[in-house]
């Protein structure tokens, strides 16, 4: 009889500490960016945008050296006492000056339109879902949360950052 109250005890026991391990939750986190930046860094759109936004970057440049080298022209002229020729280059600057905002606006809103639509690449968040499901079952994950959602995650500990696992799974 005391052998079956032992028993009956232990098993007790036993099931609600199983009971109680199943209502843990397990969380992760990961970064979105990275993997996305991991997954597009070799591919043709990226790329793309890249060497798009190297053009922008050097005609900028020039355009801004250009800036510089009128402005020394004005100064040399004021530094002369020759004002009419500084008038004049301060039109070229206010125009170049105008330019280069104009220009600077239209290139920022075709960047920002390529990057919009390579982050809105469905193939991409398909295999992404499926690769963090996959993780999330076999890891034992209740909920995995996006780092790139500031305000919902406060903090974390490094243990639970499941990034790298994601890169690795995705292949790259």
């Amino acid at each position: 009889m005391k052998k079956n109250i032992f028993a009956l005890c232990i098993l007790s026991i036993a099931f609600t500490t199983a009971s109680f391990a199943q209502q843990i939750t397990k969380f992760a986190v990961v970064d979105t960016n990275r993997v996305y930046q991991a997954y597009f860094r070799n591919s043709a759109p990226v790329r793309n945008f890249e060497t798009k936004k190297e053009d922008f970057q050097k005609e900028l440049d020039k355009y801004v050296a250009e800036l510089q080298r009128l402005n020394d022209q004005k100064i040399e002229y004021q530094r002369k006492g020759n004002e009419s020729e500084a008038m004049k280059i301060e039109a070229q600057i206010t125009k170049k000056t105008d330019f280069i905002n104009e220009y600077t606006s239209a290139k920022n809103t075709e960047l920002e339109s390529l990057k919009k639509s390579l982050k809105e690449n469905n193939a991409f968040y398909k295999q992404l879902y499926d690769t963090l499901a996959r993780v999330a079952e076999s890891g034992g994950y209740s909920a995995i949360l996006n780092l790139q959602e500031a305000n919902s995650v406060l903090w974390y500990s490094p243990s639970v950052d499941i990034t790298d696992q994601v890169i690795s799974q995705l292949g790259l």
